[in-house]
């Protein structure tokens, strides 16, 4: 992995993981080194099991023009976007399956790998100036982050087509009509709208809530029949889990709750 983070910014607050992305010169578009940066963030992020959650903003105006084409056309056959059974990919596509929630906000320029990358996260918060556009076959390519599918999966066939086939621009509330966004926020808010739903999923225990993830990318990715198949195997460590008690003990009590993901 790289280890310079010039291009990634990595904070933590109380057990919130805030990762950045900043190339604001560039609009944040995506090289090589900020795709290996960004990867190496959410690695970090899912091996640390103080962390519950993790949230990813930009730095300036935008959030991504999407991807860096002159610095990675001689890249794509060279590694740009693999990732090992040890490092998380940022789309979702290879590598090891997260674990742990990510919520994104997002702002200004949204483009391609910028969309792709907020539909393998599990919150969205879009401020209303937000640009969003799906542009590959623009640009003599096709979506290789997810759209073909979790795009279609969120809009619908015919929903989501006219704006991957074309490549056209659509504004934050066309993307909510879309589904492909949690909620829309006045210019500004985003960012801390985001971290305040980032600390509400910090309450909830973190067995629970890793367990509930879980299940629904099993069912995004395998389908409804495998993921209901699959849902009671959950249950027997979630159960006999200090968390479930102490879940108890707080309803009973009439107290929040104090997780500690055990």
């Amino acid at each position: 992995m790289n280890t310079a983070m010039d291009r990634i910014t990595y904070d933590t607050q109380d057990t919130i993981c805030l990762i950045g992305l900043n190339r604001a010169g560039k609009r944040n578009a995506f090289d090589s080194h900020m795709i290996a940066q960004l990867s190496e963030a959410l690695t970090r992020y899912e091996n640390d099991a103080y962390l519950r959650c993790a949230l990813i903003f930009a730095h300036g105006e935008h959030f991504t023009a999407g991807l860096d084409l002159m610095e990675l056309k001689d890249k794509w056959d060279k590694g740009a976007f693999e990732f090992d059974a040890n490092q998380i990919d940022p789309w979702g596509i290879g590598g090891k399956l997260r674990t742990k929630p990510v919520v994104v906000a997002v702002q200004g320029t949204c483009f391609t790998a910028g969309i792709e990358l907020m539909l393998n996260a599990d919150v969205v918060i879009a401020s209303d100036n937000c640009n969003f556009a799906q542009m590959e076959v623009q640009r003599g390519i096709m979506p290789f982050g997810g759209a073909t599918v979790r795009f279609v999966q969120a809009a619908g066939w015919q929903k989501a087509m006219p704006y991957l086939l074309t490549g056209k621009n659509f504004d934050a509330q066309t993307a909510d009509r879309l589904n492909l966004i949690s909620e829309v926020v006045p210019n500004g808010e985003e960012y801390e709208r985001a971290l305040t739903i980032a600390q509400e999923i910090c309450t909830a225990a973190p067995l629970g809530v890793q367990a509930l993830l879980s299940s629904a990318q099993d069912a995004s990715r395998n389908g409804a029949k495998v993921a209901l198949a699959n849902i009671h195997s959950y249950l027997p460590p979630l159960f006999h889990s200090e968390d479930a008690k102490e879940g108890a003990m707080a309803m009973v009590e009439r107290r929040e709750a104090e997780f500690v993901g055990r």
